[in-house]
């Protein structure tokens, strides 16, 4: 009986094909960003605001016409209390809004604005200077990554993937 199991496992294990898929992948990348420059600007308009109570208007406030390089002009408004004793109040601002710029567009040369239109409101942003990035991968997977300069990004990988079924 020994001998019948034991030539039954022998036929078994010779018999049986061994199966086995084997997938083998390797995956390398490296980026590399300069951030480019940029600028948002808004236009403050000129505005006039006049408010009061128990006051009369003798002339109106008047805003004038607007010219490059010149003020939009603002002549104030003539104002009398309606009765004489009694509380008032009265309120006249003005806002001098942007000129009319000399600068409407701009171009950006490697980076760099060489003039921006100067508004009430800005945001600039400096762009990256690759400097001396770069980057890499040898034939064994080894990364060499050189930093650049301001406003820049470098990122390596490599991937290797086994899988055995």
């Amino acid at each position: 009986m020994r001998r019948f199991l034991f030539v039954s496992c022998l036929t078994f294990f010779a018999v049986s094909p061994a199966s086995a898929d084997i997938t083998h992948a390797i995956k390398s990348s490296i980026s590399l960003t300069v951030d480019g420059a940029g600028s948002i600007s808004t236009r403050v308009p000129s505005s006039m605001a006049v408010s009061g109570s128990n006051v009369t208007l003798g002339t109106a406030p008047t805003l004038g016409t607007l010219t490059s390089g010149t003020a939009l002009g603002y002549t104030p408004g003539a104002y009398s209390i309606t009765t004489a004793g009694d509380s008032f109040s009265y309120t006249e601002s003005y806002i001098e809004g942007d000129d009319v710029p000399t600068v409407l567009s701009t171009t950006v040369t490697a980076g760099v604005v060489p003039a921006m239109p100067i508004f009430g409101s800005n945001t600039t942003t400096s762009g990256g200077v690759a400097g001396t990035l770069a980057g890499t991968i040898a034939t064994d997977g080894a990364l060499a990554i050189t930093a650049g300069g301001a406003g820049t990004t470098a990122i390596g990988q490599v991937i290797q993937e086994l899988s055995i079924r």
